[in-house]
């Protein structure tokens, strides 16, 4: 399977720079998600790898050979890519069948290959036996599943979906991921997943690029972008996370450092060489905050909001000493807080942010 490169990738649309400066490794057979907000630049990224938009500046490179630079760039139907997208995109008036095969008609292959191929793309999305049915005689992960296999029939180098389960309700979206994986693992194809699901991303990808306004944020594995985020964008948009000011009292030798958050002593996870610092801020993640002890150290403050989510609820907490900061964190049944109480809590560990230009 072909690797992906993306060297310093710019597009520019009219005064407004959509990607700036992207550089991407993608290893072969890597499934890679690209993770980001609405207007993140995602989308014009998969549209740039497909061939569908022009390079302002850098280069794509697809199984060591350059497709797109300022020079050149090689027509989609020739970059050997498959995408899948979120609507579908199926001929209503063919059959499934017909539809994995409608590529391979066009190139005039031959009926008997054409045969084998498409019984061998329905194999692999688990649709044997439905190769006669219209895809409106079919759910929405069924017609999800035709269009992988019509994306894997042409034997793609590399396979790019584009948001594939944002049409999906709740409980397919969870068979689909399962579906997606067992894919991957079956057929070991390189694929570059685009979405705005952080759930979707942490289930399925080897690695994880986030971007925001055009810029990659930080390209990790799930749990280093969940307990490492290189910044504060990362930080705050994963899981929702926490970040807050402290203040770095003292690096240690073990990756730690003594800190000081809203008046309690906590020590910190961190990058090497930390040291004391203005502005350094520290990522809590929800699981890290608990009820402090009788006689522990922490800080005071009142219950905002208590959001019930079925054996568990969020609870929204104001401190005392940063009421412009909210504190939340899950508490199991039976439930001791309303809102309106006063609680005292405390962190039980966190992450340092490193400071801008460091990782």
């Amino acid at each position: 399977m072909a690797g992906l490169t993306i060297r310093n990738l710019t597009k520019h649309f009219g005064g407004f720079t959509a990607l700036q400066n992207v550089s991407i490794e993608v290893k072969p057979k890597e499934f890679l998600a690209v993770l980001g907000p609405s207007g993140c630049g995602k989308t014009t990224l998969l549209r740039m790898i497909a061939g569908f938009e022009t390079v302002s500046n850098g280069e794509i490179e697809i199984d060591g050979k350059v497709v797109s630079n300022t020079q050149r760039s090689v027509p989609p139907n020739e970059r050997r890519i498959g995408i899948v997208f979120q609507n579908y995109a199926l001929w209503p008036h063919m059959t499934v069948a017909e539809n994995i095969g409608y590529s391979l008609r066009v190139n005039k292959v031959g009926a008997a290959d054409l045969k084998r191929r498409v019984d061998e793309a329905l194999a692999l999305v688990n649709l044997t036996g439905m190769e006669d049915r219209a895809p409106a005689n079919l759910s929405g992960g069924q017609r999800q599943r035709v269009a992988l296999a019509r994306c894997l029939v042409a034997e793609p180098a590399l396979v790019l979906f584009d948001e594939p389960l944002a049409n999906l309700d709740v409980h397919l979206r969870a068979s689909m991921e399962d579906e997606f994986a067992a894919f991957h693992r079956r057929t070991g194809t390189t694929i570059v997943y685009i979405t705005h699901d952080q759930s979707e991303a942490m289930a399925l990808a080897d690695r994880i690029a986030v971007m925001d306004n055009g810029h990659l944020m930080q390209l990790d594995t799930p749990e280093a972008i969940y307990h490492r985020p290189a910044n504060e964008m990362v930080a705050s948009f994963i899981s929702q996370g926490m970040v807050i000011p402290v203040t770095i009292l003292r690096p240690e030798q073990d990756g730690r450092c003594q800190a000081e958050v809203m008046g309690q002593p906590i020590t910190l996870t961190c990058s090497a060489g930390e040291m004391p610092r203005a502005g350094a801020v520290a990522c809590f993640r929800a699981e890290q905050v608990r009820i402090a002890g009788e006689g522990e150290s922490g800080f005071d403050g009142q219950i905002q909001r208590v959001v019930y989510q079925g054996g568990a609820a969020r609870i929204e907490f104001v401190p005392d000493v940063a009421p412009d900061q909210t504190i939340h964190f899950e508490q199991p049944d039976p439930q001791p807080f309303a809102a309106g109480d006063r609680a005292r809590l405390c962190f039980a560990g966190g992450w340092l942010i490193p400071a801008p230009g460091r990782t």
